[in-house]
This record gives C-alpha cells, sequence and structure tokens, in this order.
C-alpha cells in the first residue's frame, strides 16, 4: 500500500529496473577463506518459508538495538562504555553481516531473486554503515579527538565507479568484515588502553586514504575519458547531493556557536549521516532504473534548516534543532523507502516479506 498518490518512479524507470542485472562476489580474505562456505551452509538452516528481505531487516534491527545501547552509555563518544555492551556490538555485527550474506542466497534458493531484494538489501546496508560508524567511535572513545571522528566517520564513503558507460554505487565499510568484528570484541575483553586506540585510528586512517584515492582515481579517469552514467549524464553527477552534504554539515561544525558538533557527536553524525543514506538509496534507485538524480531533494531539508537558523538566527536554540533534523531526517528516509517498495513491489507483482508461492492454495 503506498502512502500517497503521487509517484516517486516512473512507468520507464519500473522497466528499466525489472531488467536490471545484478553481479556480486566476495571481496574480503574471511569471505574468501571462510565465510562463504559458512553462508552457503546456513542458508541450508533456514526454514523455506522465511522471506529473504525479512532476514535482511532483522539484521538492521539488530544494528539498530547495538547501536542505540552504545550511544545510551556514551551520548558523546567520550565515555568507556560498558565491556559487555562492546561485545554485544560484536555480536551483533557478526549477526548482521550473516544475515547480510545469507539474504540473497535465500532469495535464489527460493526463487524470489529480484531487483527489489537487491535494492532492498543495499538500501539497509547504507542505514547500517551509519550505525556502525557511531559504534565503533564510540567503542574507542573518540569524541575525545572531534576531528578524528570525523575521519573515521569517512567510512560514509560513496564510491562513484564507471565501467564501459556504467557507474555503479558502492559503499566502503571502514575496516573489512573481519575489522568491524574484531574491534569491538577486542575492546570488550581487553578494555581501550592508548594503544589499541593508536592502532584503530591508524588503520582507520590507512583505510580512509586508500579509498579516497582509490575513489578519486576513478572518478578522474571517468571524467578524463568523458565517460556518463548509465542515465547519459556526466559520470560525476551523482556525487553533487552527497557534496552538498558533506559541505553543509562542515559548515554547520564550523559556524556553531554552541559547538554542537564537540557536544553531541554522536546526535549530530546520526543526523548527517542518515541524510546521507538517504541520497545514497536515490543514487542506487537511480543506477538500478537508468535514471538521474535530482542534485537538490528533501534529504537536504535538515541540513538546509540548520544552516538558515545559524545564518540568520539563532531561532532555535541548537541542540533542539539539532533533534528536529533527526526527526525530520528519519521520517523522511522511512516514508521514501516504504513508497519506492511499494512501487516496486506492486510493479513487479511481488510481496516485501513474503514468499508468493506459499500462500497459493
Amino acid at each position: 500500500m503506498k502512502l500517497c498518490k503521487i509517484r516517486l518512479l516512473s512507468n520507464n524507470q519500473l522497466k528499466n529496473l525489472r531488467d536490471h542485472q545484478y553481479s556480486c562476489q566476495g571481496t574480503t580474505i574471511l569471505e574468501r577463506l571462510f565465510l562463504l562456505s559458512y553462508w552457503d551452509w546456513l542458508t541450508l538452516k533456514v526454514p523455506i518459508w522465511i522471506a529473504p528481505n525479512l532476514i535482511t531487516v532483522v539484521g538492521l534491527i539488530v544494528n539498530v538495538v547495538t547501536t542505540l545501547i552504545l550511544v545510551w552509555y556514551s551520548p558523546d563518544a567520550k565515555q568507556e562504555a560498558p565491556k559487555w555492551a562492546c561485545g554485544f556490538c560484536a555480536v551483533g555485527i557478526f549477526i548482521y553481516q550473516t544475515l547480510d550474506g545469507i539474504d540473497g542466497k535465500q532469495a535464489r534458493r527460493t526463487g524470489t531473486a529480484n531487483p527489489l531484494g537487491e535494492l532492498f538489501d543495499h538500501g539497509c546496508d547504507a542505514i547500517s554503515i551509519v550505525l556502525l560508524a557511531v559504534a565503533l567511535c564510540i567503542g574507542f572513545q573518540a569524541g575525545d579527538i572531534p576531528e578524528v571522528m570525523l575521519i573515521s566517520v569517512g567510512k560514509i564513503t560513496a564510491a562513484l565507479r564507471t565501467d564501459r558507460n556504467k557507474f555503479n554505487f558502492s559503499v566502503f565499510l571502514c575496516l573489512v568484515n573481519e575489522g568491524e568484528i574484531s574491534t569491538p570484541h577486542a575492546i570488550s575483553i581487553f578494555g581501550l588502553q592508548m594503544e589499541m586506540k593508536c592502532i584503530i585510528l591508524i588503520i582507520a586512517g590507512i583505510n580512509a586514504f586508500f579509498i579516497i584515492v582509490t575513489s578519486l582515481s576513478v572518478i578522474f579517469r571517468a571524467t578524463v575519458k568523458n565517460e556518463s552514467t548509465v542515465a547519459g549524464t556526466n559520470a560525476l553527477s551523482p556525487a553533487i547531493p552527497l557534496l552538498i552534504i558533506v559541505v553543509f554539515t562542515f559548515i554547520i561544525w564550523q559556524q556553531s556557536a554552541e559547538h554542537i558538533y564537540e557536544e553531541h557527536p554522536c546526535l549530530f553524525i546520526l543526523t548527517f549521516g542518515l541524510a546521507t543514506s538517504k541520497v545514497c538509496n536515490s543514487l542506487m534507485v537511480a543506477q538500478m532504473t537508468k535514471s538521474g538524480i535530482n542534485y537538490i531533494n528533501s534529504s537536504h531539508l535538515g541540513a538546509f534548516i540548520f544552516f538558515l537558523n545559524q545564518c540568520f538566527g539563532p531561532f532555535v536554540k541548537e541542540y533542539y534543532l539539532l533533534w528536529f533534523c533527526l526527526v525530520l531526517v528519519l521520517i523522511d528516509l522511512l516514508l521514501y523507502c516504504y513508497q519506492i517498495c511499494a512501487e516496486i513491489s506492486d510493479y513487479l507483482g511481488v510481496k516485501v516479506f513474503k514468499i508468493p508461492y506459499l500462500e497459493q492454495p
């Protein structure tokens, strides 16, 4: 059931989505050595009636719960979170990545693989990345060094790759699978020592450096070769909506009279990180439907409101305004995801959380 009569996707976009072909392969060390075999084995243990998208959303819920627990104990990412909370987060990450690894296999096993499943999977990943970024920053108390915390949250990075006139949207994690799990797990056992914090920050810095260099090199090659996206637009165009949020986030941080980021880093990152997730979801929809993307959309509204309050006010205390923007961004993200899923499911004739053939007599 759609929430509004205004359609977000045209018939041509839906047709392109139906014809979309998806390919993916494991890239991390543990995936090649162990996880792929483990996921194949575990998929066979999953009841045949469980829908793949249900598996995906359970993984997202796990990340929401574990991250909120850490935020409760360390809202400014400066206090040391309980070891059990870090351990719980590590277990949660493993569960999330396990579910993320078997949802596609369950789809192929039940014969329900479709573009909606791919979009649903990547959409949940885009949200989970923000949550995991906050969780990891709390884990090693990055709030003491705000600049480093922002660098660590650079894991919310969108790389626009151009290959044979087709751009692929990829969201990179700050650490590979094994790194994301081992960091909070190690903290839960040994606690956070200065040596461990230095090691983590060095790893995050090296990872961010390679992500930036790789992404810029891909974009540079695409620009030099005058390549275009699947929608026929310039290869740089998909980066513009993301850059707008990044620029406004930096300006808001620097202009804040209340030092809003330094005082409330987790709330700040969740607000603008989820706005980035909305843009990422829009980019994925654009890529799969072979269409363009609006440079300015509702995902920028929270940043614009905050910026205007700083320039012409302040009319509202920044702390309360940040909460308002978080609620606004969250509602916008959820409504967008719901509407997109409703339109696609109606067009493809599938259910989001049900196996169709099980409903037949």
